[in-house]
């Protein structure tokens, strides 16, 4: 078997098509953490919600855009079952695919849409099923590693830059470091979208 990337970089729009819908995002999600996360069919389809007729195409997608492999299978009652896994451990999107004269900039577009759908969708279940909590506890320790905050504000264009430059040396931090084997080691989402607007420049007092 190939050896499991830490991260992938996407830069193609087969593998984008595959990433532009929520159902194979969260076939990915239950697959990504490492070789234990490997999982049959009917697993992913228990872990996310879904029949499993419904996944077959959706899998295959993923398989053939390289995203998933077969990681093994066994025989069951004469059928071969497969298990899947992840091909890499965290994705990236070419920042290329983005440029005004990308032939790919729709489909990566729908791929960054489907992913923040996707949040949406795992955020809202696991707040609704208590399994995320933001408040803080009473007797003033630590609260739960959970952080929200919408950050909008007028900044000169080198901070911009500084600041992506910042937040992307975390994540190749956290990448680096890969997945945690501790005991006590909790799977943790990070949704990272950075964008400007060109606006107005404001005006000088005394102008109209």
């Amino acid at each position: 078997m190939a050896e499991k990337l830490a991260e992938r970089q996407v830069d193609d729009v087969a593998t984008l098509k595959a990433l532009a819908d929520p159902i194979r995002l969260a076939i990915m999600g239950t697959l990504m953490g490492g070789e234990d996360a490997a999982r049959t069919v009917k697993e992913i389809a228990a872990a996310i919600g879904e029949p499993q007729t419904k996944l077959y195409r959706h899998i295959k997608q993923l398989e053939q855009a390289g995203l998933i492999r077969v990681a093994g299978t066994r025989l069951v009652s004469g059928i071969v079952e497969s298990r899947y896994t992840a091909a890499q451990d965290s994705l990236r999107l070419s920042r290329e695919l983005f440029a005004p004269d990308s032939s790919a900039r729709s489909e990566a577009l729908d791929a960054v849409l489907a992913s923040i759908d996707s949040v949406r969708g795992d955020f809202r279940a696991g707040i609704t099923d208590g399994r995320i909590d933001f408040s803080a506890p009473r007797d003033g320790s630590a609260g739960p590693p959970s952080h929200f905050s919408r950050f909008v504000m007028r900044l000169e264009p080198a901070r911009v830059v500084r600041l992506r430059q910042e937040l992307g040396d975390l994540l190749d931090e956290l990448v680096a470091e890969g997945d945690s084997t501790a005991p006590d080691a909790v799977d943790t989402t990070l949704l990272t979208l950075l964008y400007s607007l060109p606006g107005e420049a404001p005006q000088a007092p005394g102008e109209s």
